[in-house]
């Protein structure tokens, strides 16, 4: 078997591994997904440190660097700095959003860049071309900038 080959075997069996030992919810310090389920850590595990998305990833909170496709973080506090094309977050997030749609159901606390953006209550800035704050903002819904302090 050549060099290569055994590396390409070694990384297949590595990742074979680490997807089918069962892990208990707990923090982790790196999350890599091709779309959820078939990511290294279950769903139900709060990331500590970086989370790539290669088309859908979802976990229980990100702290920290939340990169990818599809970003969806479905419950807890999660503070950081998401990027990619669609962030969706069930509940609440400090930081920087930076998707081309950016969804925050719970309190957004920092800034939202994008084409659309969400918040159900906020206390910072959204700059896009359609922001909506569904609690306490400026405007309920508002073109280039909408805010809360």
């Amino acid at each position: 078997m050549t060099k290569k080959y055994s590396i390409v075997l070694g990384l297949a069996v590595l990742t074979f591994i680490l997807i089918s030992t069962p892990v208990q919810a707990q923090n982790q310090p790196i999350q890599i997904a091709l779309f959820t389920p078939i990511q290294i850590f279950p769903e139900d595990n709060t990331i500590e440190g970086l989370r790539l998305n290669l088309v859908y990833g979802r976990n229980a909170s990100v702290n920290g660097l939340d990169i990818g496709m599809f970003n969806h973080i479905t419950k807890g506090v999660s503070k950081g700095v998401q990027f990619g094309v669609f962030g969706l977050v069930d509940a609440d997030f400090t930081g920087l959003q930076f998707n081309a749609v950016n969804v925050t159901r719970g309190k957004f606390e920092g800034l939202q860049l994008g084409l659309v953006n969400f918040a159900g209550s906020i206390k910072g800035l959204q700059i896009g071309f359609v922001n909506i704050i569904n609690q306490g903002g400026a405007f309920p819904v508002f073109p280039i900038v909408n805010w809360s302090f």
